[in-house]
C-alpha cells in the first residue's frame, strides 16, 4: 500500500490549490481516505474524509464550504480542492487510508488510518 500526495505549493490568500493523493496497492472501492494537516509547532489535525463505498464526505469546521474532497476511481486518486485559501491553511498536508471498510462518520482520528503518504507543503501568503 502506498499513498503519494502532490499538488502543494505557494499561493496567495484567496487562491486555490488541488491536492492529489495517488493510491496504489488497493482500490478506492471500499476504504476511508482522510486528509490531515500539520502546521509548524502544532499537532496533525483532520481536514476532510471520504468513505469510498458510499461517497459520503466530512469536513472540519475550519474548511467547510472552502474545501472539497473527491475521488477518481479510474486514476485511483483522491483529490482535495482547496478554495479561498487563508494563511492559517499553511501546513503540510497528508492523506491517510483506512482499509477496514468501516463507514466513518466524521473526519476521524489519526489512529484510525493505517497508511500515510509523505505529505505535501501548502503555503498561503497574506
Amino acid at each position: 500500500v502506498q499513498l503519494v500526495e502532490s499538488g502543494g505549493g505557494l499561493v496567495q490568500a484567496g487562491g486555490s490549490l488541488r491536492l492529489s493523493c495517488a493510491a496504489s496497492g488497493f482500490t478506492l472501492d471500499n476504504c476511508g481516505i482522510g486528509w490531515f494537516r500539520q502546521a509548524p509547532g502544532k499537532g496533525r489535525e483532520g481536514v476532510s474524509s471520504l468513505n469510498c463505498a458510499d461517497g459520503s464526505s466530512y469536513y472540519a469546521d475550519s474548511v467547510k464550504g472552502r474545501f472539497t474532497i473527491s475521488k477518481d476511481n479510474a486514476k485511483n486518486t483522491v483529490y482535495l480542492q482547496m478554495n479561498s485559501l487563508k494563511p492559517e491553511d499553511t501546513a503540510v498536508y497528508y492523506c491517510g487510508a483506512d482499509l477496514t471498510g468501516l463507514v466513518r462518520v466524521g473526519v476521524g482520528e489519526i489512529y484510525e488510518y493505517d497508511y500515510w503518504g509523505q505529505g505535501t507543503q501548502v503555503t498561503v501568503s497574506s
